[in-house]
């Protein structure tokens, strides 16, 4: 089903931009291609897109510096980064940044749409709340709350919190983690998970709130009090 505003791709390479702008369109997407940073935040204040993707390879570091600009500006639309390098340093700069997530190059349409549209096609009933302990998801808002805490959570760390509050006290291998938060399998060693884990970590345990997300050795994670 197509989204009612469009999808924001902000790629300096025509050719490439031209490509995956067609990939959506043919799936059902609106899209609007901005050639730089520039022109990507004029088109989010413009068009309040349901998404963003931004290249990382944009001239300097506008990429990163427009990810900040478009929190900045208020939008709350899922931001993605289109990197050359899967490493935990990359990974951590995009986090940092404000984006949700990201998509590795070479491009490849059909990984593309698939993360496109796990953050885009969501069947949540209207008033659905997650709760554990203190700790409380509103699948509608995709506000969190620990105690009377609000806690900001990008689309992907929410989509990982949700699915261990899901399953509380339940050891979930890693491999479950990818498959049902991510939709797909990484190639090689990947510790992506890590890194959203740490980060979850240190939104839900700011002000000394006690560790829920243990690690299981050899396994994975579990959502423990």
């Amino acid at each position: 089903m197509a989204e009612n505003t469009p999808i924001i791709l902000v790629e300096n390479d025509a050719a490439l931009a031209e490509r995956m702008s067609l990939d959506l369109t043919k799936a059902g997407y609106q899209v609007a291609i901005a050639e730089n940073a520039r022109v990507g935040l004029e088109q989010a204040k413009k068009l309040h897109p349901s998404l963003i993707a931004i290249d990382r390879a944009l001239p300097g570091d506008s990429a990163l510096t427009l990810v900040p600009q478009l929190r900045e500006l208020g939008c709350v639309a899922p931001i993605l980064l289109l990197m050359s390098h899967d490493s935990i340093a990359d990974r951590i700069i995009c986090l940092e940044s404000g984006a949700d997530d990201y998509f590795l190059k070479p491009y490849h349409a059909p990984n593309f749409l698939h993360t496109i549209g796990l953050y885009l096609h969501s069947n949540v009933n209207a008033g659905e709340q997650l709760r554990f302990g203190d700790l409380v998801l509103d699948l509608v808002t995709h506000r969190v709350f620990r105690g009377e805490q609000a806690i900001e959570l990008t689309v992907k760390e929410f989509e990982l919190l949700r699915y261990l509050i899901s399953h509380p006290e339940t050891e979930l291998t890693r491999e479950q983690i990818l498959e049902n938060v991510w939709g797909y399998d990484f190639l090689g060693e990947s510790n992506v998970i890590e890194v959203y884990v740490r980060y979850l970590r240190l939104k839900l345990e700011k002000d000394g709130g006690k560790r829920l997300i243990q690690t299981v050795r050899g396994v994975g994670y579990v959502l423990r009090d």
